[in-house]
């Protein structure tokens, strides 16, 4: 029993018990001390009608009689406003408190788990391109292979190491972001040209998925070159997870209105409506680590969500048809040449 208490404190379910239990104990005593003051009330003023009653003087004088009770009436009435004046106060006071408190509480567990989930994920992404690059290098330095293996072989231990060197950076740059310590060096980019130099070598890292971009030429705008080339392959790489193998991945970049466009869709299984906005949160995955088999550690989308904010732009989800998300970028400011 004290186990299962336990573990339901660490879950946080026993800690959502204890605290209802707490506060209906504090608004059933504040009720109670109420009661007990209404009573007292109700006693001082029946004590107070007796004495009058027993004074000689009272029948001789009716008129003072009469104002006297109504003075202990008025005393009774404005007792009582008094004490639900008082109490209502107080049970305000308790309720507002308490639902800041209960929320404070459940924000700071709801980072813990996803603090957890970022811990198992970044944990297991360590381990899995550490385990892949130990393997490699101990089959090349036991077994003597041709070149064409030993190109296999090491062109894959770079690509894990391309994967460690992301998440680091990726989970320093996250840091920096928080502390607002991370300045973006601002010029003018050729989006264009950076996006299909980007997917380019996107297409030769994945094999999995094609990826189709459509691109209009010569659209510009102000921007950090490595922070927007992390954007795209964040984005990229999310919808390579996610969607089923043979499936493409259609990049589209065009101005519409006045704003310029940015979208990468895929044709995966899509994100609920409730989960929308939760997946620019940071270390937020769908599912939990022990149910999901997409890699990633819950900062990718974060991240970009950031980077996109000190750029002036914005970013958001929605449903493809028939399957699948659309993730869209939106640049308020930009143009059609170099300024």
């Amino acid at each position: 029993m004290i186990r299962k208490f336990y573990n339901d404190l660490q879950s946080g379910r026993g800690i959502t018990v204890l605290y209802i239990i707490l506060l209906s104990y504090v608004i059933l005593a504040l009720i109670w001390w109420g009661l007990l003051l209404f009573r007292q009330s109700q006693q001082i003023t029946e004590y107070e009608r007796n004495n009058l009653s027993l004074r000689t003087d009272s029948l001789s004088q009716p008129v003072a009689y009469q104002l006297e009770l109504q003075r202990i009436e008025k005393d009774e009435h404005l007792r009582t406003f008094k004490f639900l004046g008082e109490g209502g106060t107080f049970m305000g006071i308790i309720l507002l408190g308490a639902f800041f408190v209960y929320r404070a509480v459940w924000k700071q567990m709801r980072l813990n788990a996803q603090q957890q989930n970022f811990m198992m994920a970044v944990t297991h992404e360590f381990k899995s391109p550490i385990a892949v690059v130990k393997l490699n290098l101990e089959t090349i330095r036991k077994h003597r292979l041709d070149e064409e293996k030993m190109k296999k072989l090491l062109d894959n231990t770079l690509r894990e190491t391309d994967r460690l060197n992301t998440l680091t950076n990726n989970i320093l740059l996250a840091a920096q972001l928080e502390s607002h310590k991370f300045k973006p060096v601002m010029e003018m980019l050729n989006l264009s040209a950076l996006l299909a130099r980007v997917t380019g070598n996107l297409q030769g890292r994945i094999s999995t998925h094609s990826i189709q971009a459509h691109v209009l030429p010569q659209l510009w705008v102000n921007g950090d070159k490595f922070m927007l080339e992390l954007v795209i392959s964040n984005l990229v790489e999310n919808a390579v997870k996610y969607a089923p193998k043979g499936t493409p991945i259609t990049i589209n970049l065009a101005p519409k209105g006045d704003c310029l466009y940015l979208e990468v869709a895929d044709e995966g299984p899509g994100i609920p409506d409730a989960e929308k906005a939760k997946v620019f949160q940071k270390f937020y995955r769908i599912g939990n680590e022990n149910t999901r088999k997409a890699k990633g550690s819950g900062l990718g989308l974060f991240l970009s969500q950031r980077i996109l904010a000190q750029h002036g732009a914005y970013i958001k989800v929605r449903d493809n048809t028939p399957a699948g998300s659309i993730f869209e970028i939106a640049w308020p400011a930009y143009s059609t040449q170099s300024a």
